[in-house]
């Protein structure tokens, strides 16, 4: 007992706590055993601090009170009454529960599936959260217990029997509760229709349609003449006989002369002029297109009068175009429609509509591919129609901007295509590559060409002020740098270039409503007069006339010139 009373008092490895709660050296254990273990009063006991200032230690688990003090000085008057009390986590004070992992599992997977769930906080089991009315309707039924939660699987009327052959049905039998009627009642036809109605809205097709009907405006056509037919049963159609000029295809005169003075001035239109088309072959009436959205008929001879307009245009119209008959005309308007019109009667015969602006029109020059149409977008593409069923043929698509003309050559077997982006490209027909590009430093862009009647030149009205020449040498088309025609002012406007029947004359309008005339050997100005106030976009010479020419301007007037 020495032993172990030397031990106790000089165990090195015991620390100040066991010295503070050892009894009193004054205590005698005596030699006899007890069975009573010896305590210490609760008024004798001493408490020291937990922390070690010096090695910052824990050697023992402390009490809560011994761990953490009251916070000292006066409390945030801006903070809540909730955020002043205790937290153990970021959002709040968590208390400690014990619960199975079975209960908890099915408390939390019927509140998932059934939307309540027993509430564990309740102290009996009769309490619920969430929906409180489903849970007495199911009388707390979890998933455990078997409870309907609307998702089983449907059970089939089957006849498994093989005996009945007519009622047999085996694995592809109805649902029970499987409904054969296919009308659906009215709530759910009138959910079903604004569904239908509104995804019809978002469609492409829907907006097309929307963006039609915005643009498409009423088709009709007025005749002014007092009869539709003369003394013999012709139409206005008809080559006038009496006239004093030989109009037939082939009838071209010996030389030409320059016009003296002002023979008519066509009125009728309430805007300035886009595009101006003599009738094919004999050229004994004219067509007009206009910024009013109107297209009118005029005679070239006779009394001059007009004879129909057309309307069916919301927007200006930017040109036209004669089929190789006459019979038929294209119209191209910036409301983004192509109208094919029946010269005669005036009925719109099919309508060409892209989602882009057409800039220029053109038919076919062939007789049998006359019912093909050929039109130069702003969307760079050069789209090719059937008139006769409306269907895109072909599309040429290699420009780098809008294309603004159509000409053909080489025996109608190919064409060429001027554009924004200042490229000249020639085409075989109905093959989409272009063989050969014609695109130099000093080129403009050009938004009118004209062929000569020999087929030997193709001019054009260049934005810089000048009219370019292409020459057309063994079927083959050249850009002739060293010769251009200037002296007039163009540049900003399509100013359409003619040349007079024996090629000695080339004429052009310009910005300033004058009319100029070149002479085509010497590329001099031989004439040049004030036709018109505002700009002369337009001059054909006629085609079976010595020095008739025909001007139209943005004034709304056209002139003859005689």
């Amino acid at each position: 007992m020495d032993l172990l009373r030397g031990y106790t008092a000089h165990d090195s490895d015991s620390d100040d706590n066991d010295h503070a709660l050892a009894p009193p050296t004054g205590t005698s254990l005596g030699l006899a055993i007890q069975a009573a273990p010896f305590v210490v009063p609760d008024a004798k006991k001493t408490y020291v601090a937990v922390v070690n200032p010096d090695t910052k230690q824990l050697d023992h688990n402390p009490r809560y009170d011994e761990l953490f003090l009251p916070e000292a000085g006066p409390s945030n008057p801006f903070k809540t009454e909730r955020q002043k009390a205790a937290k153990n986590t970021l959002t709040g004070f968590v208390e400690p529960a014990h619960i199975n992992q079975f209960h908890f599992d099915r408390e939390i997977r019927s509140f998932d599936t059934l939307g309540y769930a027993r509430n564990p906080t309740a102290e009996n089991g009769d309490s619920f959260i969430g929906d409180k009315q489903k849970a007495q309707d199911n009388k707390g039924g979890s998933l455990f217990d078997s409870t309907k939660t609307g998702g089983e699987k449907r059970k089939r009327a089957r006849n498994d029997d093989a005996g009945d052959v007519e009622g047999y049905e085996g694995p592809w039998a109805k649902y029970k509760d499987e409904k054969t009627v296919a009308i659906p009642d009215p709530e759910l036809q009138k959910e079903m229709d604004a569904i239908t109605e509104k995804r019809k809205k978002k469609s492409r097709k829907y907006k097309k349609e929307q963006e039609q009907e915005k643009h498409s405006a009423e088709e009709k056509s007025t005749f002014h003449l007092k009869e539709a037919l003369d003394y013999q049963g012709r139409s206005f159609m008809a080559v006038p006989s009496f006239t004093g000029v030989n109009l037939r295809e082939d009838a071209v005169p010996d030389r030409c002369f320059i016009p003296k003075k002002l023979v008519h001035t066509y009125k009728g239109h309430s805007k300035g002029i886009n595009a101006m088309r003599l009738f094919p072959k004999s050229g004994h009436l004219l067509l007009t297109a206009s910024m009013d959205s109107k297209i009118k008929l005029w005679e070239v001879y006779n009394n001059h009068s007009i004879i129909r307009t057309y309307e069916g245009h919301k927007l200006p119209i930017k040109d036209i175009a004669f089929n190789y008959h006459g019979t038929e005309f294209a119209s191209a308007s910036y409301d983004k429609y192509i109208k094919l019109w029946d010269t005669e009667t005036g009925q719109v015969k099919q309508r060409f509509h892209t989602g882009h602006i057409p800039n220029c029109v053109k038919f076919h020059p062939d007789e049998d591919k006359t019912f093909m149409l050929c039109a130069g977008m702003s969307n760079k593409k050069i789209v090719q129609w059937d008139s006769r069923s409306g269907d895109v043929v072909q599309e040429y698509d290699r420009h780098l901007g809008g294309v603004n003309s159509i000409t053909f050559f080489d025996k109608n077997r190919r064409f060429c295509t001027t554009a924004e982006d200042k490229s000249l490209r020639i085409w075989e027909w109905e093959i989409p590559v272009d063989t050969k590009l014609i695109q130099n430093a000093g080129m403009h862009s050009v938004p009118t060409m004209t062929k000569s009647p020999t087929d030997k030149w193709i001019v054009g009205q260049s934005m810089d002020n000048r009219i370019v020449l292409f020459q057309l040498i063994e079927d083959k088309l050249r850009f002739a740098k060293k010769k251009a025609f200037r002296g007039h002012n163009s540049a900003g406007y399509a100013c359409a270039v003619d040349f007079s029947p024996d090629m000695s004359f080339l004429t052009s309008g310009d910005a300033d409503g004058k009319v100029f005339i070149w002479d085509w050997r010497t590329h001099k100005i031989v004439a040049r007069w004030k036709a018109h106030e505002q700009t002369c976009i337009s001059v054909l010479w006629h085609p079976h006339e010595k020095s008739k020419l025909i001007s139209a301007s943005w004034d709304g007037t056209m002139k003859m010139w005689n």
